[in-house]
């Protein structure tokens, strides 16, 4: 039964949970895997009431809190990377749009096989709207993923692109930016402790020097940089990601590196912060989903490894961050990802492949697909361009559905939430196989901390879902 009221969902928790107001105590640890977790995490995505969404996405931070289990920032596990204390791996971002907790709890369980922490999940601002998925509710599902898994430690959760929109920004930039930092205040208080400031749109390769075309990225970065800065937790410094080549554009080059970053830390400089970024994104030839073919096929893409090498090894040794990242990953073919460790590449994003096998997994029922199918006709058809095929729209505009069909997903069968599950849970291993993670919860173990207060922003939010981290203690 979905609850109705706040006092519906306490009740349904009882046995599970003590719960005296914004303290909780586990009382049946097992339970709250089995049943609390999977009613927190439903309830905080679905119920029709916003006081009972609220309520669970708070008992779910409480819960997963009093056993261990927090948001944190990769940060310092970046930095000792760059410093090169550990040896190289590549930590996966993956986006999960569709089946969160389900395909969540299939990533914690290949981790906890191959003993890894050193993994991402994320959202990005575009998907955040259309999936309807937002920083809270979000967040409430994974942990409630870790829950159901019995994942202990830190739980790390990335704000994905939160980019500044060109167009928006040419009729008012300060409008633009302020949008970013508002989603960046919702998406800490949430417990987003890290994010990838995306202002690489802003890139102008008509100014005539190098570092005049990345002048304004880096200005807008360290503006949003320091925002970021100051609604930190105690105890934590955000992990925060620049980005010099817009994904899909030109590919990146070292001169535009150092432009970005003298441009970046000089502006940081006059914001007063004395922290920058972790993480550098890069441009090598990939596109975000692929490019469809009208057969249905994804076009081949010719990855540029040296400049993505090169790249890294300068973020590293010039400017001491954990290295570069490679977005767009996600339709590469399988054999490459083992490069990406060998190139020390920090991070890698994938997200469409998830996507395409949720959609195209047997088990997904037909019907379903086919109505979705008719709802983008009516629905996205402005998305369609005059040469598409039907296979091509279909696969560039499915993702558009996932938020108006999220209670459908959500509803569909246990075993077949369960089916498509192992075999994203199957992938998973595969990537973290070859992106050479396991065995990385011992790194994460000496280098992350978690966070020890209360941030400015769940300060700023008191009144809402978000509880102050004084009282995410176990009893």
């Amino acid at each position: 039964m979905e609850a109705r009221t706040v006092q519906d969902l306490e009740r349904q928790l009882q046995g599970i949970l003590e719960i005296e107001g914004h303290r909780v105590r586990v009382t049946d640890e097992a339970a709250l895997r089995s049943r609390g977790s999977v009613i927190l995490a439903r309830a905080g995505a679905l119920a029709e009431v916003e006081d009972v969404r609220n309520r669970a996405r708070q008992l779910a931070r409480l819960a997963a809190a009093s056993v261990g289990v927090r948001p944190a920032s990769i940060h310092d596990l970046y930095m000792a990377r760059g410093r090169g204390e550990i040896r190289p791996f590549t930590v996966p971002a993956m986006n999960i749009r569709a089946l969160t907790f389900d395909l969540a709890s299939a990533a914690f369980r290949a981790a906890r096989r191959m003993d890894a922490k050193a993994f991402i999940f994320e959202i990005a601002r575009s998907e955040i709207a259309y999936t309807e998925q937002r920083p809270a509710e979000y967040v409430c599902t994974l942990l409630c993923a870790a829950l159901h898994e019995g994942h202990h430690g830190p739980v790390f959760i990335q704000g994905d692109h939160f980019q500044v929109n060109a167009k928006k920004f040419a009729a008012n930039p300060e409008g633009e930016v302020a949008e970013v930092k508002k989603l960046a205040t919702e998406g800490i208080a949430a417990g987003f402790y890290n994010i990838d400031v995306d202002t690489s749109t802003l890139v102008d390769l008509s100014r005539p020097t190098v570092r005049e075309q990345q002048r304004v990225n880096g200005e807008r970065c360290a503006e949003i940089t320091a925002h970021i800065r100051s609604l930190e937790p105690r105890g934590t410094t955000i992990s925060v990601g620049g980005e010099i080549g817009e994904v899909g554009m030109k590919n990146s080059n070292e001169e535009e590196l150092r432009a970005f970053m003298d441009e970046y830390l000089e502006a940081l400089k006059r914001h007063g912060s004395p922290v920058g970024i972790s993480k550098i994104s890069i441009q090598t030839g990939t596109s975000h989903g692929g490019v469809p073919l009208p057969d249905g096929t994804v076009a081949d893409v010719a990855l540029d490894f040296d400049t993505l090498g090169r790249l890294s090894k300068v973020a590293r040794e010039v400017y001491g961050m954990g290295g570069a990242v490679q977005h767009g990953a996600s339709t590469l073919p399988a054999e490459v990802f083992n490069r990406f460790p060998e190139l020390e590449t920090v991070e890698i994003h994938l997200a469409t492949e998830f996507q395409n096998m949720v959609y195209d997994n047997p088990d997904f029922p037909a019907a379903l697909k086919a109505e979705i199918y008719e709802w983008l006709k009516a629905n996205a058809a402005d998305e369609r361009k005059p040469a598409d095929s039907d296979v091509q729209f279909f696969y560039k505009s499915r993702k558009k559905a996932l938020g108006p069909f999220k209670r459908r997903m959500w509803d569909l069968p246990d075993a077949t939430r369960a089916a498509i599950a192992a075999s994203l849970e199957k992938k998973f291993e595969y990537l973290f196989t070859q992106l050479a993670i396991g065995g990385t919860a011992a790194f994460v173990d000496k280098y992350v901390r978690l966070p020890e207060g209360s941030s400015a922003a769940e300060a700023a939010l008191a009144g809402g879902w978000t509880q102050a981290e004084d009282d995410l203690e176990g009893e």
